[in-house]
């Protein structure tokens, strides 16, 4: 076969750790946001561009088919494949940006939301703004031409471009920013360009095409191949480029590019519109358009009510009858005086419609701002979130002259009547007659296919046909709407894309049957199955946004993946029965390797929380256990001393054997006994004394007091060897002294804890019996929550904090405790030098980062946070026992961190295994605060 001559050949040039054949981590690797499923035969690796000529080279000579990945968050089936699909290491993350940061150059594996908060100290961002940059890649945005709510057309990846460096089908490779280059490329390739040229020249010598492509390309499109670069540009090697821009991996790979930054203007006011009739909602778009407005927004009616539970929504958008809709219009400035004459001009644009429409006027304040923006943004995952399982959640996109976006709404709104889509919605990026409409859809009986093939053919005709629109604006045309791409642009221009195809692809071996694809069945074959697995999981519409925060992204599955394999391990065992290769994989990669923090539920549209899924199966798999769990639970006292003394006889074999030393004994240890053995780091810590609970009268009129609770880690461990360290329960009552506070302890200290240990293990009611125990403790100690209660360790503050303040308690984190009242209360010396700062998993889900970071400002203000650690995989004991998930994690931190002087977490686990991997001592924030406060003010 030729895919195994194929292998054979990239043996010989790539490691075999990165050429993955394994069919449950392909049929893993090959899942994407889109609802086609492909599984590839074979899944690359990539680290270097010569690495990926070479690959190319390989596969023109045995004619494989390769697809490029970058993170799979498009949405019309552009990055699947059943033959070999290329990813990126993390060696494809390069950012350079110009001194006055008006130019970016970028390697295509960098997040798009991480290229901006680079540039944000320059007061400046990258143009395309798409509602996935917190996921989505540089590569895809370019490849697939991305814009979003504000960058309209201008401000696309086409319209920025300054440069680009491509590999193409040959392997051979042009960079568009280095004379040499193209020198050489002009001598290697002369007859390519030649045909470039002569594309251009056949089409400019076609009166009526080319004013067809310019009318296109005055709306949002997205639609085939970019035929505007054959019109916009003479020189061959500019027209290169610009082809490669939204051609979707199927013309060549963009190994770096080159944009021209926009303005990121700090000043920023938002209004919501509400009008009685769509067609009124058109016309003050329509007059917005001569306004100085960033952004604005249409929801159709269906669309208000799928976020009515949502707060920030006005009255009257609740009020507003069937045939209404509503605008969310942005307005910013580079200063606030010129902001305040923007909404006047666009509240005078309004005033041309004496009725019809109300406003909730504008607004500056941030918080409100978020709220309708997040009411915007909620649409679509409203729709995914409520629909049956089983079914997917589709979402398209179209555009429309402004002048006719209201027929466009109203013809959209027929078609999903007439083919019972009662449940769509429709929004989007008005100023530009950009709509989105989302809608479910099940593709388990071939009726439900039909019905879906036939509204599909009907809005082709719709938007194409009749209204002289686009079928994709900006979301890539992809295997969707590939077939439909002549029907669009009718033969001489569809002729005219396939003579681009096939000067850069001559063997078409690059994504075939994306954008180009004569199969008018193509939109309807190999469709995904979402059959039902787990409630906690069955809403998962696998868009991919969880991925950028899990620690084992890079080690075994995502949030996405591992839902992915858990559902068809149901399918199989409702079926066929579950391969036991499949399940003894899904095990290690999906149940051992997974940190379960949570921090996937942040980031997913629909709110999954892929941890809690994970704890159910540990929980099922470890009920063998449960009768011991509930032992130790009921003697957690004397566990905890047991654990103290274990650490303290580890620390002496430390002194004796060397901690380095010992840390390598453990590690063979792991190895020879197939990883059922922990591993001890050189950073383990050693005992800690638990913390003394004094007898003490308190009275409901005491001021000045707090509920000191020293969680039971930090009553264990204490330093380790020779890091200088104190105890963390030392340095918080040495603070709290310092601040003038009264401390009451709760008793006994050393039976109390939340349940973590035996929650991460899957040993539910023990861990809720542990948890009731001390919120119990909490309500007596702190007088029926007159006092407030401080926690000294962040995971623990998570498990604990909703049910204590349930109960009326004051319950405090380290974090907001310190900001709240601390701060004021003594005299901080701050830190001079660097820091590194770690934000713990469970100080995000909690949501006190806005509070961490004011405390690290009075603190340590010249702190750093590396980027693309979310999460440090130690999850309580997983350092120890799954070392592979902290290191994966932490792989990249000692590089960020080398000029810091130390760090600061909010965990005592996760400390160790951040010292661990960063050749520096983090440290607890009390300790940092101790060290760098005197006394009460």
């Amino acid at each position: 076969m030729t895919i195994d001559r194929f292998i054979r050949a990239l043996k010989h040039r790539l490691p075999e750790s990165r050429l993955t054949t394994d069919p449950v981590r392909c049929f893993a690797l090959g899942t994407d946001a889109s609802f086609y499923r492909l599984t590839p035969q074979l899944v690359v690796a990539v680290e270097t561009e010569a690495e990926l000529s070479f690959l190319l080279i390989q596969a023109q000579l045995c004619q494989v088919p390769v697809t490029f990945r970058a993170a799979g968050t498009s949405l019309s089936g552009q990055a699947v494949t059943d033959s070999v699909l290329v990813v990126l290491t993390d060696q494809w993350r390069g950012c350079r940006i110009d001194p006055l940061g008006e130019r970016v150059h970028l390697q295509p594996d960098l997040i798009g939301a991480d290229v901006n908060h680079r540039l944000k100290p320059f007061g400046r961002k990258i143009g395309p703004d798409p509602a996935s940059i917190s996921s989505c890649k540089m590569g895809g945005i370019v490849a697939n031409n991305a814009s979003g709510m504000c960058c309209g057309t201008r401000h696309n990846s086409y319209h920025t471009l300054a440069g680009m460096r491509v590999v193409l089908a040959d392997g051979s490779i042009v960079d568009s920013r280095d004379p040499l280059s193209i020198a050489e490329f002009r001598s290697s390739h002369g007859c390519f360009l030649d045909k470039l040229s002569q594309l251009s020249a056949d089409l400019k010598a076609n009166t009526a095409l080319t004013e067809r492509v310019r009318h296109k390309y005055r709306l949002k499109n997205t639609t085939g191949y970019g035929l505007n670069a054959l019109l916009d540009f003479d020189d061959p090697i500019d027209i290169l480029t610009h082809l490669m821009v939204g051609s979707e991996g199927t013309l060549g790979f963009i190994s770096e590019v080159s944009l021209n930054t926009v303005p990121d203007w700090p000043h920023r006011a938002s209004i919501m519109i509400g009008f009685d009739d769509l067609h009124l909602c058109a016309q003050a778009v329509t007059s917005l358009r001569s306004c100085p407005v960033d952004a604005v927004e249409l929801l159709d009616r269906r669309a208000i009510e799928s976020v009515a539970h949502m707060p920030g929504l006005p009255d009257f958008a609740r009020q507003l009858p069937p045939e209404g809709g509503m605008l969310l219009v942005d307005v910013r400035s580079e200063v606030a005086d010129a902001l305040s004459g923007h909404c006047d001009q666009v509240m005078a644009a309004l005033e041309r419609f004496p009725q019809g429409w109300r406003s909730t006027g504008f607004t500056r304040d941030s918080m409100q701002i978020a709220q309708y923006w997040n009411l915007r943004k909620g649409t679509f995952p409203a729709v995914g979130a409520m629909r049956a399982t089983g079914t997917t959640a589709i979402i398209e996109d179209v555009a429309f002259p402004v002048e006719r976006l209201a027929e466009g709404v109203a013809a959209l709104q027929a078609l999903f009547d007439r083919h019972g889509y009662t449940e769509a919605i429709i929004f989007g990026h008005a100023l530009e007659g950009n709509l989105h409409f989302v809608f479910t859809q099940g593709f388990e009986e071939l009726s439900e296919i039909a019905r879906y093939d036939a509204f599909m053919q009907d809005i082709a005709e719709v938007v194409t046909g009749v209204l002289g629109g686009s079928l994709k604006a900006e979301h890539g045309t992809g295997r969707n709407m590939a077939p439909f791409v002549a029907k669009e642009w009718g033969e001489d221009a569809y002729g005219l894309m396939k003579r681009i195809k096939q000067v850069f692809d001559p063997a078409g071996i690059l994504n075939p049957g994306v954008i180009l694809n004569d199969d008018p069945k193509a939109h309807i074959q190999h469709l995904k199955a979402l059959p039902a697995a787990d409630p906690i999981v069955d809403t998962c519409i696998e868009c991919g946004f969880c991925e950028p925060v899990c620690p084992s992204r890079d080690l075994t599955l995502t949030p996405r993946q591992r839902i992915t394999l858990y559902r068809e391990l149901q399918r199989q065992s409702r079926n066929e029965g579950v391969n036991p290769l499949w399940q003894q994989a899904f095990n290690y990669q999906g149940i051992d390797t997974c940190a379960a923090t949570g921090l996937c539920e942040l980031r997913c549209p629909v709110g999954i929380n892929t941890g809690e899924l994970v704890l159910t199966l540990r929980q099922r798999n470890n009920h063998r256990y449960d009768r011991l769990a509930r032992f130790m639970g009921r003697h957690f006292a004397t566990l905890a001393t047991l654990t103290r003394g274990a650490l303290w006889t580890a620390q002496g074999l430390q002194r004796l054997a060397g901690a380095q030393r010992l840390e390598r004994y453990s590690l063979s240890m792991r190895r020879l006994s197939g990883g059922r053995t922990p591993l001890w780091p050189a950073a383990t810590p050693g005992s800690a004394r638990p913390v003394h609970a004094p007898t003490r009268l308190t009275r409901p009129t005491d001021l000045d007091t707090v509920v000191y609770w020293a969680a039971c880690v930090t009553q264990a461990m204490g330093p380790a060897l020779g890091d200088g360290r104190q105890p963390i329960p030392a340095a918080a009552l040495s603070v709290l002294r310092k601040a003038g506070l009264a401390v009451v302890v709760p008793q006994p200290t050393r039976g109390l804890c939340c349940g973590q240990p035996f929650h991460s293990k899957g040993h539910v009611e023990v861990a809720e019996q542990q948890r009731r125990e001390l919120v119990d403790e909490l309500w007596e100690v702190s007088s029926g929550g007159r006092f407030p209660v401080l926690s000294d360790t962040s995971p623990c503050s998570l498990r604990v904090r909703a049910q204590a303040e349930e109960r009326g308690i004051q319950f405090y984190d380290s974090v907001d405790f310190i900001d709240r009242f601390l701060l004021d209360r003594l005299v901080i010396q701050p830190e001079a030098g660097r820091v590194a700062v770690h934000t713990t998993c469970s100080v995000q889900k909690q949501g006190i980062e806005a509070s961490f970071q004011r405390v690290l400002n009075a603190v340590t203000p010249h702190w750093v946070q590396p980027e693309g650690m979310a999460c440090c995989g130690f999850a309580g004991d997983k350092g120890f026992t799954q070392p592979e998930l902290n290191a994966s994690s932490l792989r990249h931190l000692a590089g960020s961190v080398g000029d810091c002087l130390y760090g600061i977490s909010t965990s005592r686990t996760c400390e160790i295994g951040l010292s661990q991997h960063s050749g520096l001592t983090y440290f607890s924030l009390f300790e940092v605060l101790d060290r760098q406060s005197d006394h009460t003010q």
